[in-house]
């Protein structure tokens, strides 16, 4: 094999390489448990049940993003425990979103297939939330399920699981106390968080979700707090 042949081989093995990524992230379900366990560690009956997949179907996805080294795991017991490499595979995830908003022919209609229409749907940026934060004008509430509160969130979060919007009709009154209100959940794409803010903005309180989610925040260096969730969620 001459210089160049080896050169161009080499080449092309490195590009097969970064290629390699995006066939771990080929799938939609892949892509969900990304933004899955950017929110935290999970099992692997865990993500299954959040998918809406069979366990079996759940580890050979796993396995798909922990062979091109997008997830580690651990075992612990009986189970096995996953979570993203590294922050920069949520960078990646991030970067995926914003070119597929971009670029992706009928992403609007998609997202608003999935999220409902969003144009009575105010948002707030992490910089003024934080500066809101300091002065106590705001109430924040996290509607992500409890595992994800338990494991942390925004200073002072109320939390209300997805499945509990019910609660959103006694929260106010007892701690709004004339203060906007902010919801929040996984991320710009996650339905929660928009879900609240329409009850809230139907029972008169001036609401609005934070313009990503708690992983964006947690990235960005904002602070966070862990407590353990009441015994009734």
């Amino acid at each position: 094999m001459t210089d160049t042949a080896a050169r161009q081989e080499a080449k092309d093995q490195l590009f097969d390489a970064f290629a390699s990524i995006a066939r771990a992230l080929s799938s939609g379900r892949r892509t969900l448990i990304v933004e899955l366990l950017a929110q935290g560690e999970r099992t692997v009956e865990q993500v299954a049940g959040e998918i809406g997949q069979s366990v079996a179907n759940t580890s050979h996805h796993l396995r798909a993003l922990a062979t091109a080294g997008l997830v580690s795991s651990r075992r612990q017991g009986t189970y096995v425990h996953y979570r993203l490499a590294s922050d920069d595979v949520l960078e990646l995830w991030w970067a995926m979103r914003r070119v597929a908003a971009s670029q992706v022919d009928d992403f609007d209609a998609l997202a608003d297939a999935y999220l409902g229409d969003r144009s009575e749907i105010d948002t707030v940026s992490r910089d003024e939330l934080l500066a809101r934060l300091k002065g106590d004008e705001v109430l924040i509430i996290d509607m992500r399920p409890g595992p994800e509160y338990a494991a942390g969130h925004l200073p002072g979060a109320v939390h209300v699981p997805p499945d509990r919007l019910d609660r959103l009709d006694e929260i106010p009154d007892q701690l709004a106390q004339g203060r906007d209100i902010v919801a929040y959940c996984r991320g710009p794409y996650c339905v929660y968080a928009d879900d609240a803010v329409r009850r809230l903005r139907q029972r008169g309180h001036h609401a609005r979700r934070l313009e990503d989610g708690f992983p964006e925040w947690r990235h960005a260096g904002a602070p966070t707090q862990q407590a353990p969730l009441p015994s009734s969620d």
